[in-house]
């Protein structure tokens, strides 16, 4: 081997040696960065024409498991569906009350029941007419301010619809844009592999939104799609659109254009059920919020509703009524219709004859709300009648909660019990969704950058410079010595 073939080897093993310490630095550096691809370098040998050997340094490899990080990403959308669908319905929950819940519908029927049977027993009280009425108002209060609430998370979902939409709208395009830089960086001969973490941790931000599954595509881009078929990023970005809805009441529905659907490059998306282009994400189980669960559960507390409205207003129980007159519990006031239902919990009110802030009278609930004069103060007929009524088993006339005959209080623990069985539900699948995202993230990290095996790197390409330099100092001082002949 001549002296400059010599010096050729080492100062081409010199460079790579240099790129290969710098390499190791980086991935020291970002062991714990989220997004990070382990760098190798690609060596080979090359020959110089009269002159030996060398090294020849050649691109940046970027390590990642790409398989498992789609994995990952698909497992944090079912994450985020049942966070989403979990915090609904334990808010949900609380709204309607477990029955030792101080304020709870289960305890407010039992407080009415316990209210019409004291009155019973002594209708000629003041005091016990006063907790009766206090007690049906506490009824109605919670129905009205249980079918509020169902409506605020119905509007409060809405607008995280609209803000989700924004965040993956913005995600894509910035995933574009890094797309065209790569392939820029690419055509320049530069490493791209910064710009690929950046890529993976802007689409693993939006994973969350909706379930994703990568491409790859030519000159280093790649193409995102959603498991359900939906095209979100290929060569250019999928437009979402959504216009949120600034009140929402229980009248308002998707099915009735009252309120604004999912569209994808100007193409209504179906957004509910599993063949639902978006399902699996937090974008998903909100619109599951807005449109179905929240729907079923306004529902449900409307039949529960009814039901307790056509139990005192049935013709029988009151004969000082006059026919077709509005009973204890009034729509609004007003004689209930059944084609009123939807809403009805909302507009629920005790009727005002009994109310003396409303210009009526406690006396009426002892003698009857049609009822002219108090009447004798002794007689609690109707009041032991209305407390039969109300633990009465009978089966609701709508709502889907139950097809087995039940009491008021009945009823409602048959509502809760439903409640509580999807949260049940949605919780169990939740926790497989965490425990596998736990599972695959650890597994993703333990693919990444392993600190030990970069210090022993470390250590040959020290022991490696150390020889590369030795034989360029033996070449100078081999030229030294022939030019001193």
């Amino acid at each position: 081997m001549t002296i400059s073939g010599a010096l050729f080897n080492a100062l081409s093993g010199l460079t790579a040696n240099s790129r290969a310490a710098e390499l190791v630095s980086s991935n020291v550096a970002n062991s714990t960065t989220e997004g990070y691809g382990m760098r190798e370098l690609d060596l080979s040998s090359q020959v110089l024409a009269g002159s030996g050997y060398g090294v020849r340094t050649g691109t940046v490899v970027r390590i990642v498991d790409e398989g498992l990080i789609e994995d990952r990403r698909l497992a944090e959308a079912g994450v985020g569906n049942g966070n989403t669908l979990a915090r609904f319905l334990s808010d949900l929950e609380n709204i309607i009350g477990i029955p030792d819940q101080e304020g709870s519908l289960s305890g407010r029927l039992a407080a009415f029941e316990s209210a019409l049977i004291e009155a019973g027993a002594r209708p000629d009280s003041q005091a016990r007419l006063s907790n009766l009425l206090s007690a049906a108002q506490g009824v109605t209060q919670h129905l009205n301010a249980s079918s509020d609430a169902i409506q605020t998370a119905r509007m409060d979902a809405d607008r995280e619809i609209a803000l989700q939409v924004d965040r993956l709208n913005a995600g894509l395009a910035s995933v574009k844009n890094i797309n065209y830089e790569i392939q820029t960086s690419l055509a320049r001969g530069q490493d791209p592999s910064s710009l690929m973490d950046l890529r993976q941790q802007t689409i693993d931000d939006i994973s969350s939104i909706v379930p994703l599954r990568q491409v790859p595509r030519s000159n280093g881009q790649v193409a995102l799609f959603t498991p359900g078929g939906a095209i979100l990023l290929d060569g250019r970005a999928a437009e979402l659109e959504f216009s949120p809805t600034g009140f929402i009441v229980p009248e308002m529905t998707l099915a009735s254009s009252a309120l604004s659907g999912l569209t994808i490059n100007d193409r209504d998306t179906r957004t509910s059920g599993g063949r639902s282009p978006i399902a699996g994400g937090s974008l998903a189980a909100l619109f599951e919020i807005r449109d179905e669960r929240a729907v079923s559960a306004q529902v449900q507390l409307d039949a529960m509703a009814r039901d307790l409205v056509e139990r005192f207003q049935d013709p029988a129980l009151d004969a000082t009524r006059a026919p077709g007159a509005a009973g204890l519990f009034t729509d609004a006031d007003a004689a209930f219709l059944p084609a009123d239902e939807v809403a009805l919990s909302t507009r629920l009110s005790v009727n005002s004859v009994v109310d003396p802030d409303q210009g009526g009278a406690l006396w009426r609930l002892r003698a009857g709300l049609g009822a002219a004069v108090p009447g004798d103060v002794g007689n609690g007929v109707l009041l032991a009648d209305m407390a039969t009524a109300l633990t009465a088993n009978r089966v609701p006339a709508s709502g889907d909660i139950t097809t087995a005959a039940r009491s008021a209080s009945g009823l409602a623990a048959e509502f809760l019990s439903l409640v509580g069985a999807g949260k049940r539900d949605v919780e169990y699948e939740l926790g497989f969704s965490i425990a596998t995202h736990e599972t695959l993230k650890l597994l993703e990290l333990e693919t990444g950058v392993d600190t030990d095996v970069e210090m022993q790197k470390l250590m040959l390409v020290e022991q490696a410079y150390a020889a590369n330099a030795r034989v360029m100092t033996t070449a100078d001082d081999m030229l030294q010595l022939l030019m001193q002949l």
